[in-house]
């Protein structure tokens, strides 16, 4: 896409405007800008684990994890490699290219960075692409993780930013732009969403999509989250939003950011298989495969299978290209993967 055709500029009344379109005119536009730019039938396939639950000192109104909250979630410490591995092993074997993992941290501190780098080191050295949600980044942080092997970093601003406030007290909006910052800076690739369903308004759904597209660089992933109410949190007895506006969202998200891969991520176990098909066709490129997303519920991996059957979708394939993060793994020739043998899945052309 010529660079001109990728906008920072976006205004609040133009994506409002997109929101308010007829509903087959809207998806009809995202899933042409979709269809130019992506594959239509293929949907990149991303596993995510949490490898160090609970204790959050965050007051994040949606989070089970924040230790504030009843919610039955229980403190776990930092899993060990070993078990990370074993984890990140059988996600590439039911078809993950992509190991994401989660630790509930207002941000790592210093001397947590060398044990989570040593956990991405293990991952990446099976030919996957890795990516980390640690929270707040402090001083060079990223630097290290890039060094270990980190592809993607996910940090979500989760809302419109005149919303924030309503959702989040413990850190500021700006906090979350600071780190991601500092990602862009290092080299690593952005993963940054939201999450809809939060008792916003369409205008700050638009907002948050705004927001996004308005960053320096659009996200390379982009999660568009439905609230999962959890009983114990602030927004446990949240009313659920139309799933056609969750399409809508996911739609506008598209046509704003359209070389990023926007990914329905939770929430899907709420929904339909006819509401996730018209998330595919309306841009969604991407999906968190497997039964529990962090510490809640998530499609099976044979239901999602059987899905992909019935609306003739292909787990994306991960080729060697110049600068994609895949490419960056194989080039680095990690030693601890067998380059030989990769490809099991992942599909990459050391399997040629």
């Amino acid at each position: 896409m010529p660079e001109a055709a990728i906008r920072h500029d976006w205004t609040r009344d133009e994506v409002a405007a997109l929101f308010a379109l007829p509903f087959n005119e809207l998806l009809h536009r995202a899933h042409t800008v979709h269809r130019e730019h992506h594959d239509p039938d293929a949907v990149q396939v991303s596993t995510l684990l949490s490898i160090k639950t609970g204790g959050c000192p965050e007051d994040c109104a949606y989070c089970p994890q924040a230790a504030r909250y009843d919610t039955g979630v229980q403190a776990q410490k930092l899993l060990e490699v070993d078990e990370v591995l074993a984890r990140a092993k059988a996600a590439k074997a039911a078809g993950a290219s992509r190991f994401c993992m989660g630790a509930a941290w207002r941000g790592p501190k210093d001397r947590d960075i060398p044990k989570v780098a040593a956990i991405v080191s293990a991952v990446k050295g099976l030919g996957l692409e890795t990516c980390a949600t640690l929270g707040l980044l402090g001083e060079g942080h990223a630097q290290q993780l890039r060094d270990a092997g980190l592809d993607y970093y996910n940090h979500n601003i989760d809302t419109a930013p005149e919303f924030y406030g309503e959702i989040i007290h413990t850190r500021e909006y700006q906090d979350r732009l600071h780190t991601l910052e500092q990602v862009r800076d290092a080299g690593l690739k952005t993963c940054c969403g939201g999450i809809v369903g939060m008792g916003e308004t369409r205008a700050q759904r638009a907002g948050l999509l705004q927001a996004l597209a308005n960053l320096p660089e659009h996200p390379q992933s982009v999660p568009i989250n439905q609230l999962v109410p959890v009983p114990g949190t602030p927004l446990g007895d949240a009313e659920p939003l139309d799933p056609f506006e969750f399409v809508r969202s996911i739609a506008v998200a598209r046509i704003l950011m359209p070389l990023s891969i926007v990914r329905l991520s939770a929430g899907r176990q709420q929904m339909d298989d006819a509401v996730q098909a018209l998330c595919f066709h309306a841009g969604a490129g991407s999906i968190f495969y497997g039964e529990k997303l962090l510490t809640t519920g998530n499609p099976d991996v044979e239901h999602d299978r059987a899905l992909f059957r019935r609306l003739d979708l292909h787990p994306l394939e991960i080729v060697e290209e110049a600068g994609t993060a895949h490419a960056d793994i194989l080039e680095a020739g990690h030693p601890d993967m067998d380059q030989a043998s990769c490809g099991q899945g992942c599909g990459c052309s050391a399997a040629a």
